[in-house]
């Protein structure tokens, strides 16, 4: 999801309540602070010696400890004032990917990309996830793709008699 996107989304939603599942079934408690906006732009070199530059934008979320109790999770309307007060001080770069940046006690300092939303009555869920790291030069650097095992009959392939299992 872009910057603007996901500001697209706020603005639509500016009634509801801003919730996070950063990962299945696991959400992210509703005493949350936005307490960082970070306007990252990377340079970089890959293993084939490819250059490549992007921006991206890093919202951290952090869970304060003295409001263990709350039970109202932070309006998008709030939401978006922070984010639009950032944006008048440091201009968004409004096609950049948006991540969230996260841990709690259970959960590894993570960068979550934003997967997918949800939309109930009263909220809207933003549906964090960890995708994995990637060599971007693979044909370069003569690495394949993992070959997908297809079968033609399972039960075949997994019979004890068969010596695949």
């Amino acid at each position: 999801m872009t910057t603007k996107e996901l500001f697209d989304l706020l603005k639509q939603n500016a009634d509801k309540s801003l919730v996070f599942e950063y990962a299945p079934n696991q959400w992210i408690q509703p005493n949350y602070h936005i307490t960082e906006v970070k306007h990252i732009s990377i340079d970089s070199v890959d293993c084939g010696s490819q250059v490549d530059q992007w921006n991206e934008t890093i919202i951290q979320l952090y869970e304060s400890p003295a409001e263990t109790t709350k039970k109202a999770y932070m309006s998008v309307y709030k939401a978006l004032g922070i984010l639009t007060k950032v944006g008048k001080m440091k201009a968004y770069d409004m096609s950049s990917e948006i991540k969230f940046e996260y841990s709690n006690t259970n959960f590894h300092t993570a960068q979550l990309f934003v997967n997918d939303f949800d939309l109930t009555e009263n909220n809207l869920i933003l549906k964090l996830s960890v995708h994995q790291t990637d060599c971007k030069a693979k044909d370069i650097c003569g690495i394949e793709e993992p070959k997908k095992l297809e079968l033609t009959n399972a039960t075949s392939c997994c019979d004890p008699k068969n010596g695949c299992c």
